[in-house]
């Protein structure tokens, strides 16, 4: 008999995502960083930050229930995100909102997601290219790096 837990996890299919548990791991740990901003720079960098970490997770989630080439947009969304909390995790340290080792850890866990973002985009584009999804002229516009 199989365990009704396995199945609620697995019914949604971005829970079985590697990348998707990593991005909700980067989202505690942003919302555990935020928590300690003062109060007025919770509201100016903490919840722009908070809003990015989540599109993160909800681009993930959103484009694996779509065709390939539409999680690749999504995807590439998730990485824009990314790169948006680079921007504030650094504003956040210039101002010594955060510690370094705090802002290690934070670009650790960044250019873990961008990694695999990264690769996941490649994964797919590859696999639309050898099943005919992509036709060959559009082929050399793709960007496996992006």
């Amino acid at each position: 008999m199989e365990n009704t837990t396995d199945k609620i996890n697995s019914f949604f299919r971005f829970e079985d995502l590697r990348i998707y548990h990593k991005a909700i791991d980067f989202f505690d740990w942003v919302q555990q960083t935020i928590s300690f901003f003062p109060e007025d720079a919770k509201l100016t960098i903490g919840m722009p930050m908070s809003k990015a970490a989540q599109a993160i997770v909800i681009n993930i989630a959103e484009g694996s229930a779509r065709n390939k080439s539409q999680f690749v947009y999504y995807l590439k969304m998730a990485k824009s995100a990314v790169r948006e909390c680079v921007v504030y995790a650094t504003i956040a340290k210039t101002l010594h909102y955060i510690s370094d080792e705090t802002d290690e850890e934070g670009r650790r866990q960044l250019m873990e997601l961008t990694k695999m973002t990264g690769a996941l985009i490649a994964s797919l584009q590859k696999a639309q290219l050898a099943s005919g999804q992509i036709d060959e002229k559009l082929s050399d516009d793709i960007n496996f790096d992006d």
